[in-house]
């Protein structure tokens, strides 16, 4: 496995990277550790998360994935083996949000307190706050990397014109540039991020590390009809692909990896692995076989007749 450059920045990264939104909600704290372990004893190195996740599920707060990780650090002391990125600015609490200088000053904090370490590998803007100056934001970022508390800055959820204004900004007032993009991309949800912002990225080698890599499960096969869906976790998520194009994407998966001897979610990974925009997909996992499953991935190299054949059955209608 080679390791690749994360935009133009210092950071240098396997072509995984492991989602941190199980963590605290589908996975608890000791099946956490355990697939932390599997992710790094595997050759690993690239976590994600939020000071959001998981926010949503009931009886949480937000705050407890990284606060699984920093226990997760502090237990095997390997802060310097790993690459951490986390994100800000999606409500915590009421007048908790946002990427004002004020509130990031007090967000870093927060998060360098849950994830027990000094320094955020990669600090990222979860979603655009047009409410806030770009100038202000980007001002923030260049005091926290300045303090020694941030290394390198990335942005999530992005439009192709904010984030070439930000690119702009940074060029003309010296401040520090987003390094990478977290957009939504998968082989069923393609429309998003390919075309202006795919191009941009490309043009501005900004990293990119999609986020629901393997649709909320959906490309792993394992939901073939909506009884699937009935009861799991995710199910609501999958929904929406269960339809003629979903299949017709999953049917392409079966194919390839029946000839590559491969499972339909390495094959969907690979595929994103193969794409000249992408760094390291984000996917999780909240089984150690999922886990293994998933990160072989990274040695499948697909043909071009793969390649195109994926392409042409995921194609946006």
């Amino acid at each position: 496995m080679e390791k690749r450059q994360l935009g133009q920045s210092s950071l240098h990264v396997y072509p995984i990277t492991f989602g941190g939104n199980v963590f605290g909600w589908t996975a608890d704290e000791a099946m956490s550790f355990k697939l932390l372990d599997a992710f790094v004893a595997a050759g690993f190195n690239f976590i994600d998360s939020a000071d959001v996740y998981s926010r949503w599920h009931p009886g949480n707060k937000g705050g407890e994935s990284e606060t699984i990780i920093g226990n997760w650090l502090k237990a095997r002391g390997n802060r310097d083996k790993v690459i951490i990125a986390t994100k800000l600015g999606i409500e915590m609490a009421p007048g908790k949000k946002g990427l004002s200088r004020k509130y990031m000053m007090q967000a870093v904090e927060d998060s360098l307190r849950r994830l027990r370490t000094d320094y955020i590998d990669l600090y990222q803007s979860h979603r655009d706050d047009p409410e806030t100056p770009i100038e202000e934001t980007l001002s923030a970022y260049a005091d926290l990397i300045k303090q020694g508390k941030v290394r390198e800055i990335g942005a999530s959820n992005f439009s192709a014109p904010r984030l070439a204004e930000s690119l702009k900004i940074s060029t003309e007032k010296s401040l520090p540039r987003y390094q990478s993009l977290q957009p939504q991309y998968s082989l069923v949800e393609r429309a998003e991020f390919e075309g202006p912002l795919e191009d941009l990225c490309l043009k501005e080698k900004i990293g990119v590390i999609g986020y629901y890599s393997i649709a909320s499960g959906f490309l792993t096969g394992k939901y073939r009809s909506k009884a699937d869906a009935e009861g799991r976790a995710r199910g609501a998520r999958v929904e929406k692909y269960l339809n003629e194009y979903g299949f017709g994407v999953i049917a392409a998966l079966d194919d390839v990896a029946k000839r590559t001897n491969a499972k339909p979610v390495q094959v969907a990974m690979a595929w994103l692995i193969a794409r000249p925009s992408v760094t390291a997909p984000i996917a999780s996992a909240t089984n150690l076989d999922q886990l293994a499953e998933l990160l072989k991935s990274a040695e499948l190299k697909l043909d071009a007749a793969a390649i195109a054949q994926i392409d042409a059955a995921s194609k946006p209608r």
